[in-house]
């Protein structure tokens, strides 16, 4: 048996757990950007995926504060660059980290103990700690609006410029999942790991 509802008939806050209750495992973008006085933002976001890979796209949805566009929105927006990191078992704890409620002149760098790396095609630096890096461009920002026509997400349309890859997780062009040990969200202050992976052939 089934319970349906309606989102009318959910508050706020039922509308966002059903979904990220549901919605699960999402993989984590860890973004890094540079506001126009060049303090280096740094910030988790799970609701990140790929869009298409032809061309090469990502997209990473940043929910707005009282209609307000966040740091790492506002950064994008400003300078049209962000790189985006894969989050893995080994620096979940640092990106959850950076999720700290700073001023807008502070860099997530003082809270964490990520380190930067030059960018090839940025401006905007890298972290040194994620295995899977993308160097990126706004290609467009979608802006959501709620029932009462009030914005409520930028959603970042992310044309990938430059891949970096630590070769010790790539072989033949091919990226090994098990050493990637890539950490997924779930809901409230849950991760996931990759778990047991197992194939289903695609019918032809």
């Amino acid at each position: 048996m089934m319970v349906d509802f309606s989102p009318e008939q959910l508050t706020e806050k039922e509308k966002k757990k059903f979904l990220i209750g549901s919605v699960i495992p999402r993989p984590i973008a860890l973004v890094s950007t540079m506001s126009a006085e060049g303090v280096i933002n740094v910030a988790p976001f799970s609701y990140f995926n790929i869009v298409t890979y032809d061309p090469p796209m990502l997209s990473v949805a940043v929910q707005r504060t009282n209609g307000e566009s966040k740091d790492t929105a506002r950064n994008i927006l400003n300078n049209n660059e962000a790189v985006i990191h894969v989050v893995d078992a080994a620096n979940v704890e640092q990106a959850n980290n950076t999720s700290a409620p700073l001023a807008e002149d502070e860099s997530e760098l003082e809270v964490s103990s990520f380190t930067t790396i030059e960018s090839r095609t940025l401006n905007v630096p890298g972290l040194n700690e994620a295995k899977v890096r993308y160097e990126t461009e706004l290609y467009e920002n979608v802006v959501i609006y709620n029932e009462r026509n009030l914005p409520t997400t930028d959603l970042l349309l992310l044309k990938v410029k430059h891949y970096h890859i630590d070769e010790d997780i790539y072989h033949g062009g091919y990226i090994d999942p098990v050493k990637l040990k890539a950490v997924s969200r779930l809901a409230g202050n849950d991760y996931a790991e990759i778990g047991e992976i197992f194939t289903v052939e695609r019918p032809e």
